[in-house]
């Protein structure tokens, strides 16, 4: 079953369970699966690449706009955001451990050959690549300057 069937199952499952949050978080997925579906090019067709990466930048989204609701003191919708950001994060790949990810970067370094700061670009090309979707993009930035440095 891919991503696509996997999210319209759940949405029945969740109109059964009368779970609100669930049902209306799915919903919004599926919404964003159907528009990249019918997008001019799309072919009707959506990989589970594609919809990895429609996920991934929603939860992205959903973290960034709790942390702006934080920082503006409204708890209640910042709670709202991580409620449906928890319900998204089911269908990503399981994110890597820290340590898994300093070991990671260290193979990609030696793989690259990168000595300094200054090699911080090549190495983050290839560990974009290699690493997207098992780490967030600001932990692999972060970790890379901190083993550059």
């Amino acid at each position: 079953m891919d991503l696509f069937d996997r999210v319209s199952e759940d949405i029945k499952n969740a109109m059964r369970a009368k779970d609100k949050v669930a049902l209306e978080t799915l919903r919004n997925v599926k919404k964003f699966f159907i528009e990249a579906k019918t997008a001019p090019g799309a072919n009707d067709t959506l990989t589970d690449d594609a919809a990895l990466k429609i996920i991934q930048k929603l939860v992205k989204q959903g973290k960034d706009a709790a942390e702006i609701y934080t920082t503006q003191g409204r708890e209640d919708l910042a709670s709202d955001e991580l409620a449906q950001v928890k319900i998204m994060e089911i269908y990503l790949p399981k994110q890597m451990t820290p340590e898994e990810l300093e070991a990671a970067l260290k193979e990609i370094i030696a793989e690259v050959g990168a000595t300094g700061p200054q090699d911080m670009g090549k190495v983050m090309g290839v560990a974009t690549k290699k690493l997207s979707g098992l780490a967030e993009g600001r932990a692999i930035s972060a970790k890379v300057k901190e083993l550059l440095s």
